[in-house]
């Protein structure tokens, strides 16, 4: 498409180009003529004048001298009409003695010539030989004076014909020159458009698949599962299927991520091996995969492929050496018959999966009447959503305490759940519940939201708190969170850098890849992105220090032992150090006495939080406990 609209410019670019070579023909032309005519007039006409005014006429020397030298010029073709006229316009000398068709004397070309100046013009109609006339002054050769004004007039033709043959050549090198640029232009053009859509292609593909395990993600999953459920509606019945392999968190302990990401890759390969070419298979983030079964009616037929499918699973693979087998807990549910949503299919197919895993079998298929535990779960999916609708959710805070100041400067928002019946939840209550579903992208925006709210409610209280705001790693498993929350501070009119982006350090281990990119993305939008219980999880220094990161939070499980613990000790302050090394603020999560603090100080922490200071609270609760100066009741007590 580009090549063709290039060829547009080009032509219309050579047409111009033409013209001008038409029109610089045409003055070659008489460029040519006004030097011939030159030549004529000094070797010819200039030597036969005695210098006397042509209106006083030619003596009969001068008029034999310029008779014999026009007749040889008119004989040699050279010449067509010669005429010398005097400054009043009458003829003086005429080769043939004829006086039509002369200039007339109020020509502005006679005038310029009479004036010392030189017209050339090509004349001639259609049909007749087209002349080159020139009109210049006659000059005398005795004298050096111009006497009159001589007429002249060239054949066109031979000069015609050789600048047609200089024009067409240089047309043809024109031409040839264009045809080159195009067909440059048109190579560029089809490179260009096929590495965009190489790009385009590939880049799409990384938006749809997992990078580690080259699989469809959760979002080209979800749209498989959509498009199974609209043919289910017309009639054709299938089965949607959750794969959770169970004890991999103990691979990665013992063997390490690199041997994770190994088995992950053979799962994979082994679950595709094993179902039919028009099955799909996804990586739907950590150790979860799912399947979409199309045509799989028959219920037993289904559950003997997937037990066979579990059974391939199982055998044995040579990780680091270490032999290892392979378990998995397989939750099925089958549409439009259990389920005609997508929420309803992934809601039953969790619920088995959870089955699965305290059953004998390890596949299982959703029933109605399944045991207790499924049933609460989905029970508890479902009073969740409820509350999301209903404002169930309500936001505490816990300052970040400035250690060098003694103030508090950033608030952590920790959900809770105001149960109808069960009273004040934790996030231990229902997270994981949350998590295990597609309510946790609700759940995330809801914060997110909430917590912006909030942000300007306090900002126009008075306080100058940042909002810090916990996600979860399936969060940073869509590269289009950060979108997300850019729309949601776009929506809210809220500035980027008053917002910060808690990741815990096991989030980031899942699709690294992925999660990488979602937190650079969201610091290149000015968001602070801070790594909670850093100590715990699996980030490797390679990582951590691609990632653009602000702040690092050392876990309480560190914090706790000190000041005593010698280990604890060690550890903390390499953290620390390896912080300020990055360029990262630090933060110490769970203080509780002034010893601590103290301590944390004196390691060169940045900030801390935890009970010394203030337990989560709504933000007003918040607000009147550190007051105006922005500090709570009891600070630590430092020698700094």
């Amino acid at each position: 498409m580009y090549a063709a609209a290039s060829l547009v410019p080009l032509v219309m670019l050579g047409l111009v180009l033409v013209d001008d070579y038409r029109v610089g023909g045409l003055e070659r032309g008489r460029d040519q003529g006004r030097a011939q005519a030159a030549v004529i007039g000094e070797m010819a006409v200039t030597p036969a004048l005695t210098g006397l005014d042509l209106s006083q006429g030619l003596s009969a020397a001068e008029r034999a001298r310029l008779r014999t030298a026009t007749d040889l010029s008119v004989f040699s073709g050279s010449v067509t009409h010669l005429r010398l006229r005097t400054f009043g316009g009458e003829v003086a000398f005429s080769d043939d003695d004829s006086v039509a068709g002369v200039v007339p004397v109020a020509d502005l070309a006679f005038q310029s010539a009479a004036s010392g100046g030189t017209d050339v013009r090509i004349v001639g109609t259609a049909g007749s030989a087209r002349e080159i006339r020139v009109l210049q002054p006659a000059i005398s050769a005795s004298t050096g004076r111009a006497t009159g004004v001589l007429e002249i007039y060239l054949p066109y033709d031979a000069i015609a014909a050789k600048v047609q043959v200089e024009t067409t050549r240089a047309i043809t090198r024109l031409g040839l020159g264009l045809l080159a640029l195009y067909a440059v232009l048109a190579l560029i053009s089809w490179w260009t458009t096929r590495s965009l859509r190489r790009h385009a292609a590939q880049h799409a593909r990384q938006a749809l698949h997992d990078p580690l395990t080259g699989l469809p993600n959760r979002e080209l999953f979800r749209r498989t599962v959509e498009d199974a459920l609209a043919r289910g509606r017309h009639g054709e019945k299938g089965a949607l299927v959750l794969i959770d392999l169970d004890h991999f968190k103990e691979v990665n302990d013992t063997l390490g991520h690199p041997a994770g990401d190994e088995l992950l890759r053979i799962v994979g390969q082994r679950l595709i091996e094993a179902l039919r070419t028009d099955d799909t298979v996804a990586r739907l983030g950590g150790d979860e995969f799912g399947l979409v079964l199309p045509r799989s009616s028959d219920r037993e037929e289904t559950l003997a492929l997937l037990g066979r499918v579990r059974r391939d699973l199982g055998n044995e693979v040579l990780l680091d050496g270490v032999s290892l087998s392979v378990q998995a807990s397989f939750g099925v549910c089958f549409y439009p018959d259990d389920a005609a949503t997508l929420e309803g299919l992934f809601q039953q197919a969790d619920a088995a999966m959870y089955q699965g895993k305290h059953g004998p079998t390890g596949v299982v298929a959703f029933e109605a009447t399944a045991p207790r535990q499924a049933t609460r779960t989905l029970a508890m999916q479902r009073e969740l959503q409820n509350a999301l609708e209903r404002d169930e959710l309500m936001l505490y805070y816990q300052p970040k305490i400035d250690l060098a100041t003694g103030r508090a400067d950033c608030v952590e928002a920790l959900v809770r759940w105001q149960h109808p019946d069960r009273g004040l939840l934790l996030p231990a209550d229902f997270l994981a519940v949350a998590e295990r579903s597609d309510l946790i992208d609700s759940l995330t925006v809801w914060v997110l939201k909430r917590a912006i709210s909030d942000h300007t409610a306090w900002t126009a209280a008075g306080q100058d708190w940042t909002v810090a705001v916990n996600v979860s790693a399936r969060n940073l498993t869509s590269l289009q969170f950060a979108d997300t929350v850019a729309r949601i501070l776009a929506e809210a009119g809220m500035q980027p850098d008053r917002l910060q982006i808690e990741v815990t350090e096991t989030a980031l281990a899942f699709d690294t890849e992925v999660a990488g990119q979602v937190v650079n993305a969201l610091s290149a939008q000015g968001i602070a992105v801070a790594i909670d219980d850093f100590g715990v999880g699996y980030t490797s220094l390679s990582q951590l220090r691609t990632l653009k990161v602000s702040e690092v939070k050392i876990d309480r499980e560190f914090v706790k032992g000190l000041p005593d613990n010698e280990q604890d000790q060690a550890i903390v302050r390499s953290v620390v150090d390896l912080g300020h090394n990055l360029g990262c603020r630090v933060t110490a999560e769970g203080v509780e006495s002034q010893d601590v603090a103290r301590w944390l100080v004196e390691a060169g922490c940045d900030h801390a939080q935890g009970y010394l200071w203030l337990r989560p609270a709504p933000w007003r609760d918040v607000a009147r406990e550190v007051g105006i100066s922005g500090q709570p009741a009891a600070p630590p007590r430092t020698s700094v």
